[in-house]
């Protein structure tokens, strides 16, 4: 037994660690009386009084401890004997950051050994690449031999989150890989040998720019690297401790000098050019990009405008538009003036704008000396129709009102960035044409050609269908004939509760008759498994053990659309975000909902 004059000679230590790392050891050295009966040492966290482990004849005892530890913390079997309590810690995240006790305890009394001080940063790599380059190596190491069964997710989260690469190659990341990064992006075919799961990125681009993160799910760890890509361009020779605009400006006094000033201005003239802001309003006929110069052009000059992907927007060579050459995106939406070499008047007139048309575009004028002449236009398409709804609506409408007089031939299309969300052609709705995740969910009102009514009705909305959403009105030859954009925003569905309450329903209500072979997971936050259904039955070996017999759904949950979750018991610990996902077994994407609960 702990003697009651034993004092307290903790001692206090700093240790800084990575997110993403492997592990880190707190350290704890005792060399004082052990108690000879039920000894057993104690690391907590003050900071939150939360338990972090225990260990107890020499074994780790899980009762007690905190979730976010479990499986994550581990001592020297023979730790009593030694009298080295220090902790290994696994995958540290930011979260962990703060104070760590160790004690030792005879079960009456406990006296504190040690504190630590631990600090995660969050470390990332920088890469930097060079505009001209065919690839570029965004590095992600870790142990050798990982098991088959790891995953490896490399994603964006800015502008907005966006799959770049998952290993392995299965159907989900070819449904879910960005259209960015499509057939640019590889992996290491040796990867689970080596730990090396640095991806490859080919033909860099100005959007390919900013920061990605490597997460690894291996075993029970979830390990993350950040990976910051920059953009550095090329000195011109010889220019070693200068800056590009000093070096160019020495460049155009010589050749001044040399050659009489004739004409040389005219060719450094875009190392001194501003981009040039333009605004317009989703919905609008058309944009003009401007590019006029006042300089004669020759007779074999070539005018491309691209965008910041490198894509080609528009070309116009010989006398006239060359349509083959252009973007799929571009196509029959771009127009330049007829006469543009005698005129100098190089704009283009950009036809139906929206939100995904806002790029940084470039007119590249050449002949066969070479460039001429370069202009970046930054256009921003500003969405004015915005739509809120709160969670639990039965339907939202987003309105599409015109005068125009549209053909009876007419094919309408409501889209979003990666969906089609509703199409109507022939006189009637086509739903095979339509994405799952929308099926049975839309509907158009009667005869809208005739009305000029295009408005979509979206049933059973969720925070998942927040998106901006666009309606297209195309001729019988595929030309735009009308397009508008609305903005849907759906509030987060909250629900509040008492601690103590017997139970709490998470709400999610969607069109019933759901596929037969759907299947659905309730998670806490993005890897905490709450509910597992599948083939018409729960899954209860799937869930965590923190959700134990404490989850229930409806039992006909397929015909009745209702696949709300049932939690008992919630304590405060239950406060979080959950998410449901509802699949396919194609793993086609469903449905989706995020409900906020708070326990009082």
């Amino acid at each position: 037994m702990l003697s009651k004059n034993a004092h307290q000679f903790s001692q206090r230590s700093a240790f800084t660690s990575t997110e993403g790392a492997e592990s880190v050891l707190l350290p704890c050295i005792y060399g004082g009386i052990i108690p000879e009966e039920d000894p057993s040492v104690v690391w907590t966290r003050n900071d939150g009084n939360l338990n972090v482990f225990l260990l107890r004849q020499g074994e780790d005892d899980p009762r007690g401890q905190d979730q976010i530890y479990r499986g994550r913390t581990s001592m020297s079997p023979d730790a009593l004997e030694t009298g080295d309590y220090s902790l290994t810690f696994r995958n540290p995240q930011l979260s962990d950051s703060g104070n760590y006790i160790c004690s030792i305890s005879d079960g009456i009394k406990a006296l504190k050994l040690t504190e630590v001080q631990l600090n995660v940063k969050d470390v990332q790599v920088e890469v930097e690449v060079n505009k001209e380059a065919e690839f570029v190596v965004l590095p992600c190491k870790t142990s050798a031999n990982l098991p088959k069964d790891t995953t490896v997710e490399w994603t964006r989260s800015e502008p907005e989150f966006m799959f770049v690469h998952m290993y392995p190659n299965t159907r989900k990341q070819r449904t879910e890989q960005d259209d960015l990064y499509r057939g640019r992006t590889r992996m290491n075919e040796e990867l689970l040998r080596t730990g090396d799961l640095s991806l490859t990125l080919r033909f860099p681009s100005d959007g390919d720019i900013g920061r990605y993160i490597c997460t690894v799910y291996r075993d029970k760890d979830v390990l993350r690297q950040r990976v910051v890509l920059q953009q550095v361009y090329p000195k011109p020779p010889d220019s070693e401790g200068l800056p590009t605009w000093a070096t160019v400006l020495l460049v155009v006094v010589v050749l001044l000098i040399l050659t009489g000033f004739t004409g040389v201005l005219y060719y450094f003239r875009h190392y001194f050019m501003s981009v040039q802001q333009v605004e317009a309003d989703s919905g609008v006929e058309s944009v003009l990009l401007p590019c006029r110069t006042t300089v004669h052009l020759p007779g074999d000059a070539r005018v491309v405008w691209r965008d910041r992907n490198r894509d080609k927007v528009h070309v116009y060579e010989n006398g006239s538009d060359h349509p083959e050459e252009q973007n799929q995106f571009y196509r029959t939406r771009t127009k330049m003036n007829e006469d543009l070499l005698r005129t100098g008047d190089l704009s283009l007139t950009l036809k139906h704008p929206t939100d995904g048309d806002s790029n940084i575009y470039t007119c590249i004028v050449s002949s066969r000396e070479g460039n001429i002449l370069m202009k970046k236009v930054d256009l921003r398409v500003k969405v004015q129709q915005r739509v809120e709804a709160d969670a639990g609506l039965k339907s939202v409408q987003l309105p599409f009102r015109t005068t125009v007089h549209l053909p009876e031939n007419s094919k309408v299309q409501w889209s979003n960035r990666y969906k089609k969300v509703h199409v109507y052609e022939n006189g009637s709705d086509q739903p095979e044409s339509q994405s799952q995740f929308y099926r049975n969910r839309t509907e158009m009102k009667t005869d809208p050609l005739k009305t000029g009514d295009l408005s979509l009705t979206l049933k059973h909305p969720t925070d998942g269908d927040s998106e901006t959403y666009t309606c297209s009105v195309y001729n019988r030859d595929g030309d735009i004939l009308l397009k508008k954009q609305v903005c849907l925003q759906v509030k987060v569905c909250q629900v509040e509760v008492e601690e103590g309450a017997e139970s709490v329903l998470l709400p999610f209500t969607t069109t019933p008759e759901l596929p037969g072979d759907v299947e659905l997971e309730w998670r806490y936050g993005n890897y905490v498994t709450v509910h597992v259904y599948q083939k018409l039955s729960d899954l209860p070996e799937k869930q965590n053990q923190l959700y134990t017999d404490r989850t229930q759904m409806n039992e006909d949950l397929v015909n009745a659309g209702d696949i709300s979750l049932i939690l008992r018991r919630p304590t405060v610990r239950d406060s979080g975000r959950y998410r449901c996902e509802v699949y396919s077994h194609k793993e086609n994407l469903l449905r989706e909902k995020t409900v906020l609960l708070k326990v009082k």
